[in-house]
């Protein structure tokens, strides 16, 4: 049976998404196959936005949208019982697919009656789903107040301890089981005595026939995560639909961006130059050209804020030159324009609420990162006793390897800071709190870019590889570890102001732990300034690399299939050391397969014979480690396979370190693997150097640099 969680509110607008997310995203640590499913759709004339966020996380059973709904709010209206054996039986059907599955209440959206609580209560008690309980921290939601602009009003801790207890004695009515509480939104002051008052206020048990209260033996577990106005600021988007708008001019891309505020300008220009705000949209009368010239170029000055777009209002057409002027300008900032009038095309701004969706990364990172923050995911775990599982998917690897990275919490590098992924993954980085980092680049140029993509940057240092203090720093000391080479210091000045150079001397001199790049340059761009600064560790002969294979039960170590062509037998036995240390490293037990064409002693020939060399010189310079070669892939992997070619090796059919005897062999095998069974392949990590330096995939997506981040960190934390 998969364990079950129902998050449900006792209102609308709690921001109850951000709870379900950060619980899908927990659960995924643990359970192998989790799933989604939402009793009562917001709506049947659009998408649920929430439903379709949810199924997209990585991880999820794969589900169809219709697969992972119940029933209608007309269904449940039409006849409630019918309904609700209509919720169970769908609910059964996606549960036979999970090993756990999160249950998303009702959002209030239909006549916002206080029954359907106990009707969300009544499903989660039929589903035998333990409830997670969301209170609102804010008052004055839904009413056609701007929560933007601070109008939402905070509730006391005495307010939300009223309300826990109102909530509860529905539950208990229902007879549903309640796990836990989280107040989300709440006031960021009063974090601490919230979770106390909700808390002493959740010991009270009601009984369902008398109503009478008691105290409960074991208290319930409170949670508190604060407010963040960006979770609640719509993106022009989102404007441009309720201003039933166009795209006028600009970058449709950047129509992502948040709106954090509302300007109005329909004043002179001086007067509107006092009031723009990070962030804001600007609202401009189509008719005064003049303004919307003057914000957009403010816009573009380094000393006025950036704001998110303009709308312009009134339908009024531009002329001819003012268009030529924009389309000149190359500024990308969204101009969206409607028929409305100012006061209206205001009114609809302020009245639009932002939402958690799929298209919005900085708003599903700042979510992740608020729960994570404030939710003890691994108590919350061991509430629904989902167990440790005994196999590793890709996302639990994934997952471990960002835990780790934030335990040691290092400093990493990146010089491609003009590449949109770079700047993306940097985001989730910092929001995820994995590592600090520095982006080469100009300042002005990428934070602009990042605010542009809506991305939040602000906690990493940009640091620009021309900085004349720095430059003149790395050259001396470049031209002293190059000299024997004949490098001048004028020609070290020269050197160090490219990025991989300038990025490795940060690394050399102790400013970075580590540094991640390929994203754009070759990997002999990366890697040749670390073997001219950074060299091998004492004791290794060869910088090797290796890719973190994760299948879909277990994780293996692939090398080299990135770095060394055709290896000798010394330098394979180097790979084979370096990379079981390597696997190691990342809690995977080395068992090393040196692979050939031929098992045992059955094959001859020159290939055959350095694989048989190599496999000596591992057992010679490190007695302890499992090793078997030469051995063939099939015998190496399959337990069937082994048990026929090699019965007494230790090492057939349980490797979990495969080494191919060149680049060849094993570049187009990690390949094949990744391609036909889907397994994610983590890297080139590579091995051998005294400070931790990783290169790319130019085809690297988000995710992956993401992950080497993580690596590099992690390298740098074992090396310190």
């Amino acid at each position: 049976m998969a364990h079950r969680i129902y998050i449900c509110s006792a209102e609308g607008n709690t921001g109850k998404s951000t709870v379900a997310l950060g619980m899908l995203d927990t659960l995924t640590r643990r359970a192998t196959r989790v799933g989604v499913f939402r009793p009562i759709s917001r709506s049947t004339a659009e998408r649920d936005y929430v439903l379709e966020l949810l199924l997209a996380h990585e991880g999820s059973v794969p589900l169809e949208y219709d697969e992972a709904i119940g029933v209608s709010y007309d269904e449940v209206h039409a006849d409630p019982d019918q309904a609700l054996a209509t919720i169970v039986r769908r609910f059964k059907a996606v549960e036979d697919r999970c090993d756990a599955i999160v249950i998303l209440g009702s959002d209030f959206t239909d006549v916002g009656s206080p029954t359907e609580l106990a009707y969300n209560a009544r499903i989660a008690a039929n589903l035998g789903a333990a409830v997670l309980l969301v209170l609102g921290g804010r008052v004055g939601l839904g009413r056609g107040r701007s929560e933007r602009l601070g109008h939402a009003d905070a509730r006391t801790a005495d307010e939300l301890a009223q309300l826990t207890e109102l909530a509860i004695e529905e539950l208990a009515r229902e007879h549903a089981t309640l796990l836990g509480i989280v107040v989300n939104r709440a006031d960021p002051g009063r974090l601490a005595e919230i979770v106390e008052r909700v808390g002493a206020a959740a010991r009270w048990e009601v009984d369902a026939v008398t109503g009478a209260q008691t105290l409960a033996e074991a208290s319930v577990v409170v949670w508190a995560i604060p407010e963040d106005p960006f979770l609640v600021a719509p993106s022009m988007r989102t404007i441009m639909h309720a201003v039933d708008g166009e795209l006028y001019a600009g970058d449709p891309d950047l129509l992502n961006r948040e709106a954090l505020g509302v300007v109005v300008a329909a004043m002179s220009m001086e007067n509107v130059l006092t009031r723009l705000i990070e962030g804001s949209v600007v609202v401009v009368p189509g008719d005064r050209s003049e303004v919307l010239l003057g914000v957009l170029t403010a816009h573009a000055s380094a000393t006025f804020p950036s704001i998110s777009g303009i709308v312009l209002n009134g339908g009024f057409p531009l002329s001819e030159q003012i268009e030529r002027l924009i389309e000149g300008m190359e500024a990308g900032l969204p101009i969206i324009r409607t028929a409305l009038g100012t006061y209206d095309t205001a009114l609809a701004i302020t009245q639009t609420r932002g939402r958690l969706a799929a298209e919005s990364q900085r708003k599903r990172d700042t979510a992740l990162s608020l729960f994570e923050k404030h939710v003890d995911g691994h108590a919350l775990l061991d509430l629904l006793d989902v167990a440790s599982p005994e196999v590793v998917t890709p996302l639990m690897f994934e997952y471990g390897l960002l835990e780790r990275a934030r335990s040691e919490r290092k400093h990493i590098v990146l010089p491609e800071g003009y590449d949109d992924r770079i700047l993306r993954a940097a985001a989730t980085l910092l929001a995820r709190d994995v590592a600090d980092l520095t982006i080469l680049g100009e300042e002005i140029e990428i934070r602009s870019r990042a605010i542009g993509l809506g991305l939040d940057i602000s906690r990493a240092t940009v640091l620009s590889n021309h900085d004349h203090v720095l430059v003149y720093r790395f050259a001396d000391e470049y031209q002293r570890r190059r000299a024997h080479k004949g490098i001048t210091l004028e020609q070290a000045r020269d050197t160090v102001q490219d990025v991989s150079y300038f990025g490795t001397m940060m690394v050399a001199l102790g400013l970075a732990d580590g540094m991640v790049s390929g994203a754009v340059h070759t990997t002999a761009h990366t890697i040749r300034p670390a073997f001219e600064i950074i060299k091998t560790r004492p004791g290794v002969e060869v910088v090797s690399s290796v890719f973190l294979m994760a299948l879909a039960d277990r994780v293996l170590v692939y090398g080299d299939c990135a770095i060394v062509p055709v290896p000798t037998a010394e330098q394979l036995a180097d790979i084979a050391i370096s990379s079981a240390a390597t696997a190691a490293q990342f809690g995977i037990e080395p068992r090393v397969a040196m692979l050939s064409y031929s098992t045992g002693e059955s094959g001859s020939g020159a290939d055959v014979d350095k694989v048989r060399r190599a496999t000596e010189l591992v057992r010679e310079r490190a007695p302890e480690l499992a090793v078997e070669g030469p051995i063939q892939y099939d015998a190496a992997a399959d337990a069937a396979v082994a048990r026929t070619k090699l019965p007494e090796s230790d090492v057939a059919g349980r490797a979990t370190v495969f080494i191919f005897p060149d680049l060849n062999t094993g570049n187009n095998t990690y390949k094949a693997v990744q391609r036909s069974s889907g397994a994610v392949a983590i890297g080139p990590v590579l091995q051998g150097l005294n400070k931790p330096i990783n290169d790319l995939s130019r085809g690297a997506l988000v995710q992956d640099i993401v992950n080497t981040v993580a690596i590099t960190a992690i390298q740098a934390a074992d090396a310190s």
